[in-house]
């Protein structure tokens, strides 16, 4: 794993002005990987200006190959658009949608088969963690994946304490490297081959501020970015934070 992990998740934001203006500030350093996820309908603008500085990602897509599925995009179809990876499982997804594990790993399947990198989110909720099962909980949804962790040729997880998400709150850089040990003990559990290569990323309120801490702990090897990622400078300062 040599290069960290900086994804940019814009949810339902940007416009192509935004587009336009954040392809043209963002740094590129050999050491960081940065992906940006818009709404899907900006992909292909965002793809057309990379350049090789970032990547392009979709937040989701629909959990069959093609067919009468009003509003869905498939996995094929993201990367016509120049998508390369795809988020799945976000908690958002799995609380507004009634995604489930195997809703996930559907897509999951689908990701993989379009040869693209599934990014797959877990988390727990506030009452989980404070219940003593957060751990539990995450490792649970982590082995529901096993067949994605073992088949795709690139793929990451990506850890969202729920209670953190779009709140300010961010997880304690001890509760995070807690939470990413135990998952990277699933991962040789489930899929040991593959294991060593898999990024596990924080999510979370992560912004310019508590980046640098983060990525003083090596079972940190990215992050997912939210509401920062919509700021243009403060999006660069944590991949500039990633990079050292």
């Amino acid at each position: 794993m040599t290069q960290r992990l900086v994804i940019a998740n814009w949810k339902m934001n940007g416009d192509l002005a935004f587009v336009e203006a954040l392809a043209s500030s963002l740094p590129s350093l050999a050491n960081v990987q940065t992906v940006i996820a818009p709404p899907a309908v900006y992909a292909l603008r965002l793809a057309e200006l990379a350049q090789e500085v970032f990547k392009v990602g979709l937040q989701d897509v629909g959990r069959h190959e093609s067919g009468a599925h009003t509003g869905e995009v498939s996995a094929a179809m993201a990367r016509d658009l120049g998508a390369s990876v795809v988020l799945v499982g976000h908690s958002e997804r799995r609380s507004e949608h009634a995604e489930d594990d195997a809703a996930v790993a559907a897509k999951c399947e689908q990701i993989t088969a379009a040869e693209l990198m599934p990014v797959i989110c877990v988390g727990e909720t506030l009452a989980e963690r404070e219940s003593g099962k957060a751990i539990d909980r995450v490792r649970a949804q982590v082995m529901a994946q096993r067949q994605c962790l073992r088949n795709a040729k690139e793929v990451a997880i990506a850890y969202e304490p729920i209670w953190a998400i779009g709140t300010g709150k961010s997880a304690t850089a001890t509760e995070a490297v807690q939470m990413h040990q135990a998952i990277r003990g699933a991962l040789e559990e489930v899929a040991p081959l593959a294991a060593p290569e898999i990024r596990i990323l924080y999510g979370g309120s992560v912004n310019a501020e508590n980046a640098p801490e983060l990525f003083a702990y090596s079972d940190i090897q990215g992050v997912l970015v939210g509401g920062a990622s919509l700021d243009t400078e403060q999006f660069a300062a944590i991949i500039r934070a990633a990079a050292n």
